[in-house]
Parts: C-alpha cells; structure tokens; sequence
C-alpha cells in the first residue's frame, strides 16, 4: 500500500517563514521610519515574544485532539464559548487584515501613477478593491487561491533583495541620522512599534496545521515553528534596517511605497516602478484569495452551530455569497469609519485593531496549554517548561495591546464584547443540535448536557497562509 511522501523539517521550515512573509511588510518601513532606526528595540521584542508564541501553538498543535486550530485549543480551558469567541475574533482579525491590505496596495498605486488622492479618494478606491476582489470570488476560489500563492512572491523577491543586495547602497550616516528623531527614551522607543511589528508576524500559529504531514512531528514541528519564525525575524530586521540606511528618514516616513522608494534609490526610478507593480499585484492576489477564504471561516463555524446560520448558506458552486456580502458590507463599513486624510494613519488604525483581535485567540491559547498538558499526562518537568515560554508568551501579548493604543483597545473591545452578545443566537443553535443528536426535546437540554458531550467543532483553518 503506498504511503504519502511527508515533508523534511526544512521543508516545513520554509513553509512556516514563507507563510509569514506576506504583504504585511510593504509598509512597515514607513510605519517604523516614524519611530526612527532605534525601532529595532521593537523588533528584538517582538522577535523573542514571537518566538515564545510560535513554541507554544506548536505544542498545542500535537496535543491538542480537537479540530478548529486555536478554537479547537481554547476549548479546552474555556469551553465551547471559549471555541466560538476564539474563531469570532480570528475571522473578524482577518476581515479588518483584508482592508489593511486593500489600503496598501492603494498606496502603491499612489506612488506608482504618482498621483495625489484626497482622503475620500484612497477610501473609495480602498472600498472598490474590496468589492472587485470579492466578486470576482462568486464562481468559487479554485483559481484565485492559486494566484495568490504565485503573486506574493512579488512582495518576499523584493525584501529578499533588500536583505541581501541593499547592504551595497547602505549608508551609516543615514542610518544613523534617522536613529531617534524624536529624542524618545529607551522604554518609550522600544514599545512604540510593538504591535505594528507584530502585524509582520501574524500567521506565526500556520505550521500547527501541518502536523500530519510532516516527518517525527513531536521533533520536527517545533524547529520548523522556531526556525521559520527566526528566519522571519531576521528577514524582517535586516531589510527594514537596510532600508534604514538608505532613505533619509524624513522621506522615508512621508512615503506611501517604501519599498519602491528604495529601489529607486538603489538602482532608478523604472526599478522603482516595477517593484510597485509588482507589489500591487502580489497584494490584489492575497485579497482575491482571502476574501473567499474569510468567508468559508465564517461558513464552516455556521455549518456546526458555531456561527450565524446566514453565513452558511451557499450556491451550487459552494460560494457563501450572503455571507460575502455580509463581510463585504463590514468591511465597507471600516473603511469609511477609519477614512483619514493621511493614509498611513488609516493602515495603522486598521492595523492597531487587526493586531487586538487576533491577540484574543493568542491569549486564550496560550491560557490553555496548561490544561492540554494536564489531559495528556505531559510530566511535570516537561510541561512547566512549555508553560513558562506560554506565560512569556501572553505577557509579551498583553504587551502588544498595551502598545496598539487606547483606540484600538476600546474598539477591539466593543468587538469582542458584541461577539458574546451574538453567541447568545448561536448557543440557541448548539441547544437545538445538541437536541437533535440525542433525539430530545429542547427543553431537556442543559449546559450540563453540552459540556458533557462534545459537539463537532468547526474546521478553521489554523493558518493565514500569505495574509498579510
């Protein structure tokens, strides 16, 4: 009988970089400018918490015997209320993640034309994308997923040339006079970009959906997770540093397309523009693929009860149109809410609150790895290890929201507690299919009845693949 090739450590470990490397940095080099070069001080912070999280989620993944990734984890700990909130804040992450992303490449296209555009302009472009990508889903993402993952290379080539090339056009003194702009203090300078760092490293938890197909997993799945993380890292650090080094600071914090600003720095302007072409695109195909995929979230945690059933509907074709429209609408909504004369005070609320929300199913994740140690008789030595590195772990996430602002924190918040007004609609569902299954009436099902026998748990997907 023939056996399924599984993947090398190496293998797995590029994978897990890869899915980290996606649009999420196109703009951070503007974001970080705004700080100054002493932001490395962020990302040496954000790289260890990171470090901390991808361990801890890469043991859940080979603990854990439920479905649902981080859904799937939090149950254990919180229950099926703890399931349903960690997939409403993840899905809702990655529905403000998608106009993040629209945002970006309307900056690109800024710079690419170079034109100017009035606040009102980069909101109805930012909206017309969301739109366009969402509807060219309507007859299934067989395509648009595949396009996705060749166009996102226009965004890892550049900052891979920037890594290694950029060092031939780096200039200290530039560096060095961009170092501290605004005087800021040490602790000050080193919260400041926290959780836009963090932004780059979302998708950190993807490996743990690769369990099963990789070779000695209780061996392997760990060092890809921290290899790839690493390798993220230091990716990250060293082209935003070079970049640095390059740009003035002053110009470099006023650009809506850093990275073509550098090219043209490096080679000429035409360079420029094709890196910004490139970028645009590698971002219209993240958003093609993701606003699909957002809603297949959204369906599958309504086909087990875990959502509104509105979201589960779907055509022939198995296209959650409704529930398209439904996030395309949310998503609408955002960007006119976040509408900003400066562009990339709008990326960096949307970011801020993207960052917030995610962080929820981090948190609760990291909550439960106790308990997943406890249930599968991990020894004590073993499981105190993991559970300090999860303690790192969610003090360096509390750090995170502390530094997405106060903003962030009060919508990131109204958003989670709206969430656990809705879970009332959706426990009357769980009741009713609790009911069905033991072939009673409603009215004999308790909250002891749920705990006691588990419900299926819906089939989020544990990786954001090339989000960002």
């Amino acid at each position: 009988m023939p056996t399924t090739k599984k993947m090398s450590v190496v293998q797995l470990t590029m994978l897990t970089a890869v899915n980290m490397l996606g649009s999420g940095i196109v703009l951070l080099p503007t974001k970080l400018a705004e700080v100054g070069s002493i932001s490395i001080l962020s990302w040496l912070i954000t790289a260890t918490g990171s470090l901390a999280l991808a361990y801890a989620f890469a043991r859940c993944g080979m603990l854990s015997r439920k479905t649902g990734g981080m859904g799937g984890y939090a149950e254990y700990t919180f229950g099926k209320g703890g399931n349903y909130i960690t997939n409403y804040t993840y899905g809702l992450s990655l529905l403000i993640a998608n106009v993040a992303i629209s945002i970006t490449a309307v900056g690109y296209i800024e710079e690419l034309f170079h034109t100017q555009l009035s606040a009102t302009q980069v909101c109805l472009a930012t909206i017309s994308l969301l739109w366009i990508t969402t509807f060219a889903n309507f007859g299934g993402a067989s395509i648009t997923g595949k396009i996705g993952a060749v166009t996102v290379w226009g965004v890892i080539a550049p900052v891979v040339i920037v890594s290694t090339l950029g060092w031939f056009w780096f200039d200290s003194s530039i560096y060095a006079a961009g170092w501290n702009p605004h005087n800021m203090g040490w602790l000050d300078a080193a919260g400041a970009s926290v959780a836009i760092t963090l932004w780059a490293f979302l998708g950190l938890e993807s490996a743990c959906a690769n369990t099963d197909a990789v070779e000695n997993p209780e061996r392997n799945v760990p060092i890809a997770v921290l290899g790839g993380t690493l390798g993220a890292a230091v990716i990250y650090i060293v082209s935003t540093n070079v970049i640095a080094g390059i740009v003035a600071n002053p110009e470099l914090a006023a650009s809506t397309a850093p990275f073509g600003l550098v090219f043209a720095k490096m080679f000429n302007p035409m360079i420029g523009d094709v890196v910004m072409a490139l970028m645009v695109i590698a971002c219209i195909g993240s958003l093609l693929g993701w606003q699909f995929t957002i809603a297949q979230v959204f369906k599958s945690s309504a086909d087990t009860g875990y959502f509104l059933p509105i979201f589960a509907r779907a055509n022939k074709a198995g296209t959650p149109i409704v529930g398209m429209l439904v996030l395309l609408a949310g998503q609408t909504a955002l960007g006119l809410l976040t509408i900003s004369p400066d562009l990339t005070k709008q990326f960096d609320t949307l970011v801020n609150l993207a960052v917030v929300t995610n962080l929820v199913p981090y948190i609760l994740s990291m909550a439960s790895l106790m308990t997943l140690q406890k249930v599968s008789n991990v020894p004590i030595s073993k499981a105190l290890t993991s559970n300090i590195i999860a303690w790192v772990a969610a003090a360096y996430s509390y750090l995170a929201l502390y530094s997405s602002g106060e903003q962030a924190l009060m919508l990131g918040g109204l958003a989670t507690i709206f969430g656990y007004t809705l879970f009332g609609f959706v426990n009357n569902r769980l009741i009713r299919i609790e009911a069905h299954n033991r072939s009673v009436p409603v009215q004999t099902i308790s909250a002891q009845h749920l705990s006691e026998r588990p419900l299926p748990v819906n089939s989020l997907p544990a990786t954001r693949e090339v989000l960002k």
